[in-house]
């Protein structure tokens, strides 16, 4: 399925206001309502992403939740999509349109989901972070976590009735879960306020989990990461979340992988980075140094006249790709080291080295300079 970006459904940017977004849904709204485009599908849909996108960006949380870790991350916190106008969104979209359109005879998002009603509800997502070293990003590991979740309350199996007891019809609704206020002209229907939209009335909760059908519980999970995993990951492990309600599934565990810094490499992609510093000498004759990778050492061979900075590639010796076998490469920055109090013989012995080579180190260079004016001209 195709995911929506909301900021891009309303034609907003990411640092919109709560009036600029108020703005952008209300014109959507007047131009797509199926009351104005009658079976016109295309408007309907429209009108119904329209006000999806609103009910998220319009609510603090929930923005703060979809600008970090986007869909996922909703479903995480148990959203799962607009499913119509209820009673605890209906004022802030009337305030919007005012009474242009009447809410409660059209049934446009189909069967409207009424609030706590008895429907078995899918468990909640988990998103959880987890640190790894550099070394089980590349090559794999399983792991031991633990979180909190919530599971069917033991006592009661999620009825959240005390065993041995029943539901009572509402007297409110009559059962029927809804209540219709009229508006002058307009008929709404709202979700009865003393039900919350089930229908029945629990009058002997279960005493284990207070009438909610459920209690957290600690679990403990082997988990496995595959090699070639990124910083910030994203793995699926189905039906890992939270206990749905009696006869619903659970929901899915993300767990958002966070990579350790490493003493030596630095990761980009598949590649790997680092830095070793050798002698001017060894960099002036040319050596073989042994140098470290995530599996064996290898024996890199430093060409004579090596010059600082210069970066040398190790093919192979990177990261595997998660989506393939192919590894990345180890890429080796050398820095010169030049030496630091000299004794008075080792002195003498670079002077005369220099002399050997046409080299006056006592006076002023001004290559520099020359170089610098041939540039410019």
């Amino acid at each position: 399925m195709i995911k929506k970006d909301y900021y891009e459904i309303l034609g907003l940017s990411r640092n919109s206001t709560s009036e600029e977004i108020k703005k952008s849904y209300r014109q959507m709204a007047l131009n797509f309502h199926p009351d104005r485009n009658p079976d016109n599908k295309e408007a309907e849909e429209k009108f119904k992403e329209a006000a999806e996108a609103y009910s998220i960006l319009i609510d603090p949380e929930k923005r703060s939740i979809y600008d970090r870790y986007g869909q996922d991350g909703l479903r995480g916190e148990g959203f799962s999509g607009f499913t119509g106008f209820n009673s605890s969104v209906f004022e802030d979209f009337e305030d919007i349109l005012g009474n242009f359109f009447n809410f409660g005879f059209r049934d446009i998002f189909g069967t409207q989901q009424r609030e706590g009603a008895d429907y078995p509800q899918r468990g909640r997502d988990l998103v959880l972070e987890f640190e790894i070293t550099l070394e089980d990003a590349a090559f794999g590991t399983d792991n031991d976590i633990k979180l909190s979740r919530m599971e069917l309350c033991p006592i009661c199996d999620g009825t959240k009735l005390r065993p041995g007891t029943q539901k009572s019809v509402c007297r409110h609704c009559q059962g029927r879960g809804q209540v219709r206020y009229q508006q002058g002209f307009f008929s709404i229907m709202r979700s009865c306020p003393q039900c919350k939209g089930s229908g029945d009335i629990i009058t002997t909760p279960c005493e284990e989990c207070r009438g909610s059908g459920k209690v957290k519980k600690k679990r403990e999970l082997k988990i496995k990461i595959p090699a070639g995993v990124d910083d910030h990951t994203r793995l699926r492990i189905e039906g890992e979340g939270e206990a749905g309600d009696r006869s619903a599934p659970r929901g899915d565990l993300y767990v958002v992988i966070r990579t350790k810094k490493h003493d030596f490499f630095e990761r980009e992609e598949n590649n790997l980075y680092c830095e070793i510093s050798m002698p001017f000498t060894q960099a002036a004759l040319g050596a073989k140094i042994e140098i470290p990778t995530l599996e064996e050492n290898e024996v890199l061979k430093i060409p004579a006249g090596t010059q600082s900075g210069e970066v040398f590639r190790i093919k192979g010796k990177g990261i595997k790709s998660l989506q393939s076998y192919r590894k990345g490469d180890l890429f080796v920055k050398v820095n010169v080291k030049i030496p630091g109090n000299l004794t008075k013989q080792q002195k003498e012995l670079l002077r005369h080295f220099a002399k050997s080579r046409g080299e006056n180190p006592e006076a002023i260079n001004r290559d520099i300079m020359s170089k610098k004016k041939s540039s410019i001209h």
